[in-house]
């Protein structure tokens, strides 16, 4: 039997949309999930989810929204669930531009929408394992009425001020993140061509001043060359093209920010667009005379 008798509509059925359906249907809601790519329906439905139309979803209590982009958060909110009329409680895990989704949210909030924006700080595989951390923008009564289901997603969480701060925080954590792959990709790099086997270097790097959280996850698939997406090179290419769209309005310059985003822009170039982010380190083996 669903959780308090709640059903949880789910828009996004992507890596990060599969992650949150593991959290929630072991949790005991039921949940219908809808994707355009009606593939990804069918995997919902093997994890023991519900494949439905947009529509449906719509009557759900609260949505998640796990789609790609700013463009997308706006049209499901302002063309779907707001005409819909349902009141639901909204929350958005998609990362954002946050001056948008602020806006998005004065929008909508008088219209009967109660918007949340939830973005997580973890990869697809820690946000599944319950590891992921919740960042929460946003009315606090909206996300207590939402307890039930914010304890399923994310077992760790932090309320971190209005909408769009969430998002905010989002942004700078993984402009942190993005530059410790990096980090770890040029250090990985650099131990090899030194002529150090990189997997012995890596145990020892995890014992260093050096270590972060970013050697467990990451570092066997530089090493390996095993890039199955956990969070894809175009999803860390648009955060870090949100968070120099950001810094340039404030009129600061971030040079390691655009270090990194012309690291990713080159993997596209080269075809590794839809590999794990970890394939930054593809480019910089390639930067070699």
């Amino acid at each position: 039997m669903a959780a308090e008798g709640r059903t949880v509509g789910l828009i996004g059925l992507g890596l990060m949309g599969q992650a949150l359906a593991t959290r929630l249907i072991p949790a005991g809601f039921r949940v219908l999930g809808h994707d355009i790519d009606p593939a990804k329906g069918e995997k919902l439905e093997a994890m023991g989810g519900e494949a439905a139309s947009l529509a449906d979803v719509a009557k759900c209590g609260i949505v998640v929204l796990a789609v790609f982009s700013t463009d997308q958060v706006e049209d499901v909110v302002e063309n779907t669930l707001v005409p819909a009329g349902h009141g639901n409680i909204v929350l958005c895990t998609s990362t954002c531009d946050p001056d948008r989704i602020a806006a998005l949210a004065a929008r909508v909030v008088p219209r009967g929408i109660r918007f949340l924006e939830t973005p997580v700080s973890g990869s697809s595989g820690q946000v599944s394992r319950g590891e992921g951390t919740g960042l929460i923008g946003g009315d606090p009564k909206t996300a207590a009425e939402a307890a039930n289901v914010l304890d399923a997603l994310f077992p760790k969480r932090y309320h971190i001020g209005k909408a769009g701060d969430g998002g905010r925080a989002k942004l700078a954590i993984n402009l942190i993140l993005g530059l410790n792959r990096m980090a770890l990709a040029e250090g990985l790099v650099f131990a090899t061509v030194l002529g150090l086997d990189p997997k012995a270097f890596l145990d020892v790097a995890k014992a260093s001043a050096a270590y972060s959280q970013v050697m467990d996850i990451k570092g066997g698939k530089m090493i390996d060359r095993e890039f199955k997406a956990e969070g894809f090179v175009h999803q860390s290419l648009k955060d870090f093209s949100l968070m120099r769209e950001q810094a340039a309005a404030r009129g600061q310059t971030l040079p390691a920010l655009d270090l990194n985003k012309s690291l990713l822009e080159a993997c596209v170039r080269a075809g590794e667009a839809d590999h794990d982010n970890s394939a930054v380190i593809e480019e910089i083996r390639r930067r070699r005379k």
